[in-house]
């Protein structure tokens, strides 16, 4: 009933929504907990979402710098709170990714698949909005040539959630007629 390339076409993507899925999790999860946040982490500067830590000439070593210390350099401290919340939300909404698309596949209704795209457009309007203002904030401090691998996880998780934002629309075309997760489990 079933054409092998619909059920095989299907399949990847499904596969796939679920790898890329994975792959945001643990590209924020290695920015977020294992670099502590820090976009910017070198001997003379840490810059991150709970670090600001600038390099203190007189006392040759790494000062943290605590908000009232930003305020005086014009950093708004409730920007600041406001990007780390945005940011860190997305990790929770990202370890649930997989079993939304997990159970909008087995459901397979259009209810199941709004939730899905509502949350993974969600997290990454958060995490570009939480990231861009951030890094406008403390844009007086930061040059692009300093930033870390925290920096570049966050952009990669970015990118991976949109890349499943575009491969919804083509997975669930794609799937009109209903094709379950035991098929796609032994039929690819």
């Amino acid at each position: 009933i079933f054409s092998p390339s619909l059920r095989t076409g299907a399949c990847q993507l499904y596969w796939s929504m679920l790898l890329l899925a994975a792959g945001s999790f643990f590209l924020l999860l290695y920015a977020l907990m294992w670099e502590a946040g820090n976009i910017i982490n070198l001997p003379h500067k840490r810059i991150g979402f709970y670090n600001f830590c600038l390099w203190n000439q007189t006392a040759g070593e790494l000062q943290c710098l605590e908000f009232k210390d930003l305020m005086d350099m014009g950093v708004d401290q409730f920007d600041l709170v406001l990007a780390r919340l945005c940011v860190y939300t997305v990790q929770v909404l990202c370890s649930f990714s997989p079993f939304l698309i997990i159970q909008a596949q087995y459901a397979n209704t259009r209810e199941a698949w709004e939730v899905t795209v509502v949350v993974l457009g969600l997290s990454a309007a958060l995490l570009a909005g939480g990231l861009g203002l951030f890094l406008r904030e403390t844009c007086v401090c930061i040059q692009l040539s300093e930033l870390s691998g925290g920096f570049m996880a966050l952009a990669g998780a970015q990118t991976l959630l949109l890349l499943q934002l575009f491969a919804r629309p083509v997975f669930q075309a794609g799937n009109s007629v209903p094709l379950k997760i035991s098929s796609c489990a032994t039929g690819c």
